[in-house]
């Protein structure tokens, strides 16, 4: 084992692309994913990451903790390759609990939530959670729809409904989109709140954005809803929606699946083939029949885990 850099980061890509392609049959993360976790304002290279080597000294792992708004909840990730990393899978996860309880005293929390996930058939890494004391709590999709045929016009959105792109450069509008992203998700059982400077911090610490695929939906006037991308490479062939929020007074008036119109319309006129985004299945928002009304099926399921420390 030793502590990650930056100069890692393609041979980083390849094990989880490797652990990608065995779980679920392609490669769904991106080099801008993995510098992301390594450059992310609360994680220390130093501290909250590590690789695991194989005998002639390649990675076959890497496991890290992620926690934005340093809350009571911590993403703890585990990634090895099938073929050469599964006994590094253990020891990655022991190292990563007792750092994930340090953080919590840095936090000033007396507990900490960690949570961790698994496609369905990843019975290796399923195992080690539950043997590590982590529990079965929520099932997750990976929705998908074709762009084929979406015109780079979008379709009008309802009557009072008017959809724009984010003034990144205006501090209020910008406080007004985390506004609407921290408050719409309130009444969800994951929902993590954050300040707008940690929120912030988060975004300006980004390896890349792309502005022109992040929206604000305005109810007769008032900013009312909110749409986020997540950056993809040129070479990547799908659009990704990083969050979607609509303010409970403002929501079944079509904002949602005005924002969404706007974002496939963007993604294909860049010719992107696929539009893709993740949803909890338990969302009292019932946001996963909102995808499926707008053309998205679920790719594959995977399971949340989680243990109390």
């Amino acid at each position: 084992m030793r502590r990650p850099t930056l100069d890692d980061v393609p041979d980083i890509l390849a094990v989880v692309h490797a652990s990608d392609i065995a779980a679920i049959g392609y490669p769904d993360f991106t080099v801008d994913d993995v510098r992301e976790v390594l450059t992310a304002p609360t994680t220390d290279l130093e501290q909250d990451c590590w690789v695991a080597l194989d005998p002639a000294g390649e990675i076959v792992g890497w496991s890290y903790l992620d926690n934005p708004n340093r809350g009571e909840r911590e993403l703890v990730e585990v990634y090895v390759h099938p073929e050469r990393g599964v006994p590094a899978q253990r020891p990655l996860l022991a190292l990563a609990l007792p750092r994930a309880a340090e953080r919590a005293v840095a936090f000033g929390l007396e507990q900490m939530t960690l949570r961790a996930g698994a496609i369905l058939t990843e019975r290796t890494r399923i195992e080690t959670l539950k043997d590590a004391g982590f529990a079965f709590v929520k099932r997750y999709a990976r929705m998908s729809r074709s762009l084929d045929g979406v015109s780079p016009t979008p379709p009008a959105p309802p009557d009072g409904v008017t959809i724009r792109l984010l003034r990144h450069t205006d501090e209020a509008d910008m406080r007004r989109f985390h506004y609407i992203l921290d408050t719409a998700f309130a009444d969800t059982p994951d929902h993590a709140p954050s300040t707008y400077e940690m929120w912030r911090e988060r975004v300006d610490a980004l390896p890349a954005v792309e502005w022109d695929e992040w929206f604000v939906a305005e109810v007769d006037g008032v900013a009312a809803g909110a749409l986020r991308s997540t950056y993809q490479p040129p070479e990547e062939d799908e659009g990704w929606v990083r969050s979607l929020a609509v303010l409970r007074e403002y929501r079944k008036r079509g904002v949602g699946a005005a924002l969404l119109a706007r974002a496939f319309a963007v993604y294909a006129g860049k010719g992107r083939k696929h539009a893709g985004l993740g949803v909890d299945l338990t969302n009292p928002t019932h946001a996963y029949r909102l995808y499926g009304a707008v053309g998205m099926t679920a790719s594959y399921e995977f399971d949340s885990y989680e243990r109390t420390i």
